[in-house]
């Protein structure tokens, strides 16, 4: 398959980065957590640097490594959750590459995450609440952003990415071809 690049959005525990990986082995290309590579950069975690810098000097960070990414040649990039909040970052995306929204709930996403330590944004008494705040200021930002959105919902991460790459043929993003079918 030849593909151009594709850019997953999504709340926090979305599965951007599960499907991501998924999606560039289908696709064949490389793939890229931004939060990884922000943490590689860094030489500690996302949510040691935000308690040290603050939100912040995060969010320029992210703004830099994401210009970087976007301008690589084609990957499969997921995001950081609230990536979105720069209008920088929202231009880039929608400007070089195909961007997947990954629709969840605050509901689906608290499901998945209650247990989840790692996460900065959640670390606080109402975890549920906060995902409703974040949905409520970040929805309209994804779906400014994003040429696709993708109903998360209970399907399993190979329908997800199934469904991904149907929009991205249909669309002429990527071209059908030797890939096998996901198992």
């Amino acid at each position: 398959m030849s593909a151009a690049s594709c850019f997953l959005i999504g709340l926090p525990g979305s599965g951007k980065s599960t499907v991501g990986r998924q999606l560039a082995r289908r696709i064949a290309l490389p793939f890229f957590d931004s939060d990884h590579v922000i943490e590689q950069r860094l030489g500690c975690s996302i949510r040691e640097f935000f308690e040290r810098e603050g939100e912040d000097r995060f969010r320029d960070m992210e703004v830099s490594i994401l210009d970087e990414l976007t301008a690589a040649p084609a990957c499969v990039v997921s995001t950081g959750g609230g990536s979105v909040l720069r209008k920088e970052n929202r231009e880039r995306l929608h400007e070089r590459g195909s961007v997947v929204y990954l629709r969840s709930t605050p509901e689906e996403v608290f499901r998945r995450l209650r247990y989840d330590r790692n996460r900065p944004l959640l670390q606080v008494a109402d975890p549920l609440q906060r995902l409703k705040d974040l949905y409520a200021v970040r929805d309209p930002l994804y779906r400014e952003t994003a040429h696709f959105v993708i109903e998360t919902g209970r399907p399993s991460v190979a329908m997800l990415v199934n469904m991904i790459v149907m929009q991205l043929e249909l669309a002429g993003v990527v071209t059908p071809g030797a890939a096998p079918p996901q198992r």
